[in-house]
């Protein structure tokens, strides 16, 4: 399969280096403009199949990481490719990594690479990790479902999930809408109250939260806060 892979690779190559002035370098060696260059492929001078003013750029595989599994049988008996080290993918959702694919690994959209060093014919302990930079830009959307933040806490993951409760003048939610339960496994990092329809924040310290309903008292032990009736929006942040 390897085979004839490189030669439709290089059948494409071939045409499009008579077809155009372009640079490109494969390991078949059917375009040898580049002998002895560190290139492997050149495209910095690629003009001829498009009108100059449509931008052009290199477009990476696309993938959910979040259903993607490795397919490990060997290419043509070379079990050297196996271990995927360096493998370079676009992840488009957001969610958790299979078990069985390497370390389970809390990805969101972005760019990502395989890391696998050291282990031929072994994906158990590799590990997809997001190019630095590349999700910089991907903003997160916190929904009242589990939802996979862009941060960690001393590599643990933080998830958060948003809801809402109503209050008449006390310290504590008096009607929860949907009280947010954390995974008994689970450890509370912050809850960020904050007035529907207005940029107020009233609190992110905890003076205590129960796990098995999703009742929580902001605060400290010596000052309580207190909330003017109304409806407030919520946020439980949280590692597993």
């Amino acid at each position: 399969m390897k085979n004839k892979f490189l030669n439709i690779f290089g059948g494409i190559l071939l045409f499009a280096g008579i077809s155009t002035n372009a640079q490109i370098l494969t390991n078949s060696n059917v375009v040898t403009a580049l002998t002895g260059s560190n290139y492997f492929l050149d495209a910095s001078n690629f003009e001829g199949l498009a009108n100059q003013n449509y931008g052009r750029g290199l477009g990476f595989p696309r993938t959910n990481l979040t259903t993607f599994q490795f397919d490990t049988a060997p290419m043509d008996n070379d079990v050297t490719l196996s271990n995927f080290d360096g493998m370079v993918v676009y992840n488009t959702t957001a969610g958790n990594t299979l078990t069985g694919q390497g370390v389970i690994t809390a990805v969101t959209p972005g760019f990502y690479y395989f890391s696998n060093p050291g282990n031929p014919g072994n994906i158990t302990n590799g590990k997809w990790v997001p190019i630095a930079g590349a999700n910089a830009g991907v903003k997160e959307n916190i929904l009242t479902t589990e939802t996979v933040t862009n941060r960690l806490i001393n590599n643990a993951q933080i998830y958060a999930i948003k809801s809402s409760f109503t209050v008449n003048g006390s310290t504590a939610p008096n009607t929860y809408t949907n009280p947010v339960i954390i995974p008994s496994t689970g450890s509370l990092y912050r809850i960020t109250i904050y007035q529907a329809g207005t940029n107020n924040v009233y609190a992110n310290s905890v003076y205590s939260y129960d796990k098995t309903n999703g009742n929580f008292i902001t605060g400290s032990p010596s000052m309580s806060v207190v909330y003017p009736n109304g409806n407030y929006d919520y946020v439980v942040e949280y590692t597993k």
